[in-house]
């Protein structure tokens, strides 16, 4: 993630293709791994965006 925060939607895209290239299996194991660990943020930061609109 960049200095500018994504919005919600950004982020969730992001996220989801991450996921969509990870199940694709065509991915070699260390960009795997780097892509697993943006995702995780990714989906923290997607958590910490809707508690804060609850």
């Amino acid at each position: 993630m960049d200095e500018k925060k994504p919005s919600f939607e950004e982020a969730y895209k992001e996220l989801t293709e991450l996921v969509k290239k990870m199940e694709s299996g065509e991915m070699p194991l260390a960009d795997s791994v780097a892509a697993y660990e943006k995702g995780i943020k990714l989906k923290e930061y997607c958590e910490q965006l809707l508690k804060q609109d609850e």
